[in-house]
């Protein structure tokens, strides 16, 4: 099933931000845009040294003319240089500024958009973010600055003869009917192009992740398959563009060489006639000029592709920022106690419109302990995200301390949350890292997780200890290494609640035990837990028992009584199907 993606009408509500950014750049943009003109004015500086040399030296041969003529020209070139290095520098700060501004923005809603499960989200924000900020760098970008000095070249141009002004302005209307066609032949392919490279891209990075099971189990050639199989879509519509494109760029080289050749051409004819003003000197300046004029357009389409690809990356960036609206600030609360009521509550995945949860309805004091029972596929691993405030409920409320948990703002709550996935993710980073949630490790609080997780005799075998590099994932760590760190990061720092989701799933009996005692122990202390479970040796700290079957609530309550109306429906059922 293809990944959701988010509408064009979030797209351009998100762009606001972008454009704001945009906007903060205006000053560097405005100065980088007068440099580019004051190079591209000191540009006819060539033209005016061989009007000079050919009027002054040629004819008086004066040698001091002609050294002083030459200094000039290099002054000239030298300011060239210097007017185009500080307009780089500028778009090259305007550049960095414009990802400094968006780059934390950026990162959050990626990681949000990631975890809603859209195709925009995780690293393509990212590099989408690192297009636009290229683009305030490109040649495309500079030579749109330089198309209002196509004003100067046209005027003088039109000083020479109307005639010459007239053949250039065609040609600029030919160069843009070229840009046209250009980008209506391209730009489809290539928008297609992008969409299959992310697709190869993705589908590569999630098989990065299942590495070992792939090669275990025979199914590199399969899975390579498919990727190339992507990926040859996405290089053959590139190479379709790439041709169409170097067509069409090929066209637009080979007119602004003509159009240097045909005003040549005609100047010399005005010249036959006594209609050339400024002498036969205009022969060649006119084709310099005309030459110049069309330049821009030239490189403009020349580097179409690098447009294209700016354009899809700013929609797709304001699709997601749009997703993820920032959260305001809002007043300080006080550290939650524990007590969580669930209102009614129904919800679906991130971008699915069908209900994966339906009227879900209990409460727990501070201190309880409530096991989530039922089959595979009821819905337990959503009730969790729905109670941690990681998906929005459809219906309903999820309330901590009386606070809605989804509004509640997550740098806030956080640290007083533990959870522990049923696949357990470890980030790259040190072991102490990983247990102390990546902030500085408070080293009591690391001691008491540790040993509450069973984990000291992990830490006494690493070679650096708590400093030991984990590396991708925690690779070289076993899947029950990995769940008692992920079991020490839950409840690092004493945490009010806290979801474990399958915790003893590649625990053995020893692991169970300690796991048990440990939820005993914290709940004693006030936390209040909930843990998705199919083992029924977390059954014996369970204050209560809530049954979910196809995403309902079957029974809630205390845990002797479920367990007892479960134990009196099976029997039920027994007898009937005997009968």
């Amino acid at each position: 099933m293809p990944s959701p993606t988010l509408s064009d009408h979030s797209a351009e509500a998100g762009k606001p931000e972008l454009r704001a950014a945009l906007h903060t750049l205006r000053s560097g943009l405005w100065h980088a845009l007068g440099f580019s003109l004051a190079a591209s004015l000191l540009a006819l500086a060539p033209s005016w040294y061989m009007l000079e040399v050919y009027d002054r030296v040629v004819l008086s041969r004066n040698g001091t003319t002609l050294l002083m003529l030459t200094l000039a020209i290099l002054l000239a070139y030298g300011l060239i240089q210097i007017q185009e290095w500080t307009r780089n520098s500028l778009l090259h700060a305007a550049s960095v500024s414009f990802e400094e501004q968006l780059g934390g923005r950026v990162f959050s809603a990626a990681l949000g958009a990631s975890r809603a499960g859209l195709a925009e989200g995780g690293a393509q924000s990212q590099q989408d973010l690192r297009t636009l900020r290229d683009f305030l760098r490109s040649p495309a970008l500079i030579a749109a600055f330089e198309l209002p000095m196509m004003l100067v070249y046209l005027v003088l141009l039109y000083a020479i003869s109307p005639w010459l002004l007239a053949v250039t302005l065609g040609a600029a209307l030919l160069q843009s009917l070229i840009g046209w066609l250009n980008g209506r032949a391209t730009s489809p392919a290539l928008r297609e192009a992008n969409r299959y490279g992310l697709s190869a891209q993705t589908y590569a990075d999630r098989l990065l992740q299942n590495a070992q099971a792939v090669e275990a189990m025979g199914m590199l050639g399969a899975v390579r398959q498919r990727w190339n199989d992507t990926q040859r879509k996405a290089v053959g519509l590139q190479a379709r563009a790439s041709l169409a494109g170097g067509g069409w760029q090929a066209g637009a080289k080979l007119l602004q060489n003509l159009v240097g050749s045909a005003l040549l051409g005609l100047a010399c004819l005005l010249l036959l006639k006594n209609e050339l003003n400024g002498g036969g000197a205009m022969l060649v300046i006119a084709g310099i000029f005309g030459g110049r004029a069309l330049a821009p357009f030239v490189q403009i389409v020349t580097h179409w592709r690098s447009i294209v690809m700016t354009q899809d990356a700013w929609r797709r960036l304001g699709r997601v920022l749009k997703s993820q609206s920032p959260t305001p600030p809002a007043m300080p609360l006080p550290p939650p106690r524990g007590t969580l009521t669930v209102q009614h509550v129904s919800a679906s995945a991130p971008g699915q419109a069908a209900l994966v949860l339906r009227d879900i309805h209990f409460a727990l004091q501070p201190g309880e302990v409530l096991a989530v029972i039922g089959p595979s596929g009821a819905g337990k691993s959503s009730l969790g995200r729905v109670l941690l405030g990681l998906w929005p409920p459809s219906g309903g409320k999820v309330r901590l301390d009386g606070v809605d948990i989804h509004q509640w703002a997550k740098e806030e709550l956080g640290p007083h949350l533990g959870y522990l996935p049923q696949g357990v993710s470890l980030i790259e980073g040190t072991l102490a890292d990983n247990i102390a949630r990546f902030s500085t490790p408070d080293p009591d609080r690391l001691q008491v997780a540790i040993e509450a997780a069973g984990l000291h005799d992990l830490v006494v075998s690493l070679p650096e200890g708590l400093d030991t590099p984990l590396g991708t994932d925690g690779a070289r760590l076993s899947g029950g290494q990995r769940q008692r760190i992920g079991l020490a990061r839950a409840i690092y720092g004493r945490p009010a609640f806290v979801v474990l989701d399958e915790p003893n799933s590649s625990l053995d009996e020893a692991g169970d035990q300690a796991l048990t005692q440990l939820i005993d122990s914290r709940r004693r202390q006030g936390t209040t837990f909930i843990v998705m479970t199919h083992r029924t040796s977390i059954l014996s700290v369970a204050d209560k028992i809530l049954l979910l079957v196809d995403g309902q609530q079957q029974a809630f309550g205390p845990r002797d009584e479920v367990l007892a109306a479960i134990r009196q429906a099976n029997e039920q059922h027994a007898r009937q199907a005997t009968a």
